[in-house]
């Protein structure tokens, strides 16, 4: 059996960077995916679904540094489902509307783009290039 789920898309924010109590990192963004498409009237249409990804250990390390609000990525990872509902999470916002959450737990993720197609994260020592990033 196989579950993988493949999105390439933009961050919709800075990574958060958090450890377990045993010690393991992971790290939290939000990634936008949009489709395009001409209806039969003509009409251009555009839909966009947001996803939460886990990224761990290392890669989750490596993501929060070289990551940035806006950077496209590639991601390869498994759906995680809610446990009552086998979907998307669902909850409630403060009015009473629903929402879905779509979550991902990936086990690859690419930086697409360059650099400088996202805002500048804190100032470090120079980048690494892909190939140097230890994953």
């Amino acid at each position: 059996m196989l579950q993988k789920i493949t999105l390439i898309g933009n961050l919709g924010g800075d990574p958060e960077l958090r450890y377990t109590t045993s010690g393991q990192s992971v790290c939290n963004f939000s990634v936008a995916t949009s489709r395009k498409w001409t209806g039969g009237d003509g009409q251009a249409h555009e839909e966009t679904v947001w996803w939460r990804a886990n990224v761990w250990g290392k890669m989750g390390e490596a993501c929060n540094t070289y990551l940035a609000k806006g950077r496209q990525v590639y991601i390869e990872g498994r759906v995680v489902v809610d446990a009552a509902t086998g979907g998307p999470r669902i909850w409630f916002t403060q009015d009473g509307q629903a929402r879905a959450s779509f979550e991902i737990t990936a086990f690859e993720v690419k930086f697409l783009g360059s650099r400088g197609d996202s805002a500048p994260r804190e100032a470090g020592p120079p980048p690494m290039t892909e190939d140097e990033i230890p994953f």
